[in-house]
């Protein structure tokens, strides 16, 4: 079980590292910032529900997932079982570009 953890955080640990990196890639939109969804991260890699903030920072980025989707760093997150569980808990339609 301690190994499992360890490799949740490490994901987390590089998908922080990704999206710090790319976050001024994704968009010119100064108000896309995949770093908002970091709320999110609890919920994704676990099976909690996702907090209120998580929920409101998902909506607010929605316009932006798209961009996120077409970066093959942040693809793999966006797309993964735990935050297609977390966009439907918050009742946000993850969008086919």
């Amino acid at each position: 079980m301690k190994r499992l953890s360890c490799s949740a955080l490490s994901v987390v640990v590089v998908a922080v590292v990704l999206l710090l990196t790319e976050a001024a890639q994704v968009s010119n939109a100064a108000t896309c910032s995949p770093l908002e969804l970091s709320s999110c991260l609890p919920a994704i890699t676990s099976s909690s529900q996702p907090s209120p903030t998580c929920c409101g920072k998902l909506k607010e980025q929605k316009p932006c997932l798209c961009g996120y989707l077409k970066n093959p760093n942040l693809k793999p997150y966006i797309s993964s079982p735990g935050a297609k569980k977390v966009a439907h808990s918050c009742g946000v339609a993850l969008p086919n570009c």
